[in-house]
């Protein structure tokens, strides 16, 4: 069983920066792929970015260039630097590892 704890979300302008964070907590030897997802108001959950446990890294075309991911393997924690942020970046992230789900932190871009 994992738990994940994300965090970091906020309210932004366009063209702002932020950094989410993921903790994973619980009964785990070791964490593999962990990914963020979000999930606009109206519309499905869309996957954002992922890194596997050796650092390999893939990102959507539409945040490619814009954000980073990266994880701290022995804090359990995977990031999401999101630089030059757009409206359309609005919406719930999420992150997710092994079929396990966090609660979602928001973060809403908007002049």
């Amino acid at each position: 069983q994992v738990q994940l704890a994300e965090s970091g979300g906020d309210s932004v302008q366009p063209g702002g920066s932020l950094r989410l964070s993921c903790i994973a907590s619980g009964s785990f030897f070791s964490i593999g792929t962990m990914g963020w997802y979000r999930q606009a108001p109206g519309n499905q959950r869309e996957w954002v970015a992922q890194i596997e446990s050796g650092g390999m890294t893939n990102y959507a075309d539409s945040v490619k260039g814009r954000f980073t991911i990266s994880r701290d393997n022995a804090k359990n924690t995977v990031y999401l630097q999101m630089n030059i942020l757009k409206p359309e970046d609005t919406g719930v992230y999420y992150c997710v590892t092994g079929g396990f789900w966090g609660q979602g932190t928001q973060v809403i871009v908007s002049s």
